[in-house]
């Protein structure tokens, strides 16, 4: 775990926002405006996707990608001015909220301003023209890691950000730059401000392993841990979208989750989310709609911060493209206070303070956040059950802090939840966590 982590980041709840499609107008003002409401539902964090000039050579699509850069430290004139983002952030700051921003340290566009200063910061061809590592990229190239001039240039980057308010960066495919570099760019942005938030966007395991056969570099989610707070959950993701829809068992999904608690860093830090901006939207994937929320309440109920992707709370289906003019469509925010219930309790104490365990190895997922007197006890129904199902939790009567409800519980059993339900309970012992003990030779003397 990186040193000097700020307190609180496991129950951080982050909202996601591409400039471009968030606001009828795509600027940095519409942004503005909506930041009440969003901070309203009980967001910590906004992040903003890349805000710089965008590539013109070989873009994608009629706008091209934000992920193709041509300069780190200007921002696209489309969005506005850098005063307007200043104003931006004036104003997250006076609402209690703090500011991410999208840092994209693998590579730039074709035009990026360092390409004719620095042709040797870029990974090159035989004939010294400056290439991408992953063809499907055609509109970037990358940058040559470690390289001390850049580092250097890169790390005066993010300080100056910081200085000008950012709060935090996620650092994009951060697996694909080494983690020395990463640290001594940390190292260099908490002289001017100490408690900057880093976010690790880890890339799926299939594509480490892939850049390994093939001789390429990549770096393992627990090496990240020396130089962020926290990382993606793309390591097990694979594994729970295939849970959501029937082709994996939901109980494989729960032991890739004990299995992280194994192989990271004690306290280590995932982000939990159900849908970016990069995949498919919960409601267009989970096979219904009370599953799709059943599996969010789990997710924000899951040990690690929580992200929320602009129109999430609008029960949106379609995830907007990246290089193409493509509105959020804002409807009536029919979610909202559902997302709000499961913000608020991300901030109470027994999450906060308490210990995490999940009681079985099955849907509908049961879980619990330990912490006497006041633990929290949660029941999804990731599976749609119906009819009475068997609960541990002791007889009696609970109100289902998500929804107002009183739920019965008899002779250990209760009537499944619509998607969720997540109660105030108080064991007067640690629960027993659902585990697998190890077969043994009976035989065998050690």
């Amino acid at each position: 775990m990186a040193k000097n982590t700020p307190a609180g980041l496991r129950n951080l709840v982050l909202y996601s926002i591409y400039v471009r499609n968030h606001g009828s107008n795509g600027t940095f003002a519409d942004v503005e405006n909506d930041l009440e409401r969003i901070r309203s539902m009980g967001v910590d964090v906004i992040w903003f996707m890349p805000i710089h000039p965008i590539g013109e050579i070989d873009r994608k699509g009629s706008q091209g990608s934000p992920y193709s850069i041509k300069d780190y430290r200007a921002v696209n004139p489309e969005y506005g001015s850098k005063d307007d983002f200043r104003r931006l952030i004036d104003k997250a700051h006076q609402l209690g909220l703090r500011v991410m921003i999208d840092v994209v340290f693998n590579h730039t566009a074709h035009d990026s301003v360092l390409v004719a200063k620095h042709p040797n910061w870029y990974h090159q061809d035989a004939t010294g023209k400056p290439i991408t590592t992953v063809p499907a990229w055609s509109d970037v190239i990358d940058l040559r890691h470690p390289n001390p001039q850049l580092t250097k240039y890169l790390a005066k980057t993010l300080a100056d950000w910081a200085k000008f308010g950012v709060d935090g960066f996620r650092c994009d495919v951060a697996s694909l730059v080494p983690v020395e570099v990463w640290r001594e760019i940390r190292r260099t942005v908490e002289k001017v401000k100490p408690q900057v938030i880093w976010l690790a966007e880890s890339v799926h395991a299939e594509f480490i392993e892939q850049r390994i056969e093939n001789d390429l570099f990549a770096v393992p989610d627990c090496e990240l841990y020396r130089a962020f707070d926290i990382t993606y959950d793309y390591d097990i993701f694979p594994v729970w979208q295939h849970a959501v829809i029937g082709k994996q068992p939901v109980s494989r999904y729960l032991d890739m989750l004990r299995f992280q608690n194994c192989i990271y860093p004690a306290n280590f830090i995932k982000m939990r989310y159900v849908e970016n901006h990069d995949q498919i939207r919960i409601m267009k994937l989970a096979p219904s709609r009370d599953q799709a929320l059943a599996w969010t309440a789990f997710q924000a109920f899951n040990k690690g911060a929580f992200l929320l992707y602009g129109g999430q709370e609008s029960a949106a289906t379609h995830t907007p493209s990246l290089f193409e003019l493509d509105k959020v469509q804002w409807g009536s925010y029919e979610l909202q206070k559902f997302i709000t219930s499961l913000a608020v309790l991300k901030k109470d104490p027994a999450q906060v303070h308490g210990r995490f365990a999940i009681l079985n190895n099955d849907a509908p997922i049961e879980a619990v956040w330990y912490y006497p007197p006041a633990s929290l006890y949660g029941i999804f129904n990731v599976n749609g059950a119906s009819g009475k199902i068997p609960v541990n939790l002791p007889n009696g009567s609970y109100t289902n802090l998500l929804t107002g409800t009183t739920l019965r519980v008899s002779a250990g059993t209760m009537t499944a939840p619509k998607f969720a339900a997540i109660v105030r309970y108080n064991p007067v012992t640690v629960p027993s966590a659902y585990r697998v003990e190890m077969l043994r030779d009976p035989n065998h003397q050690e």
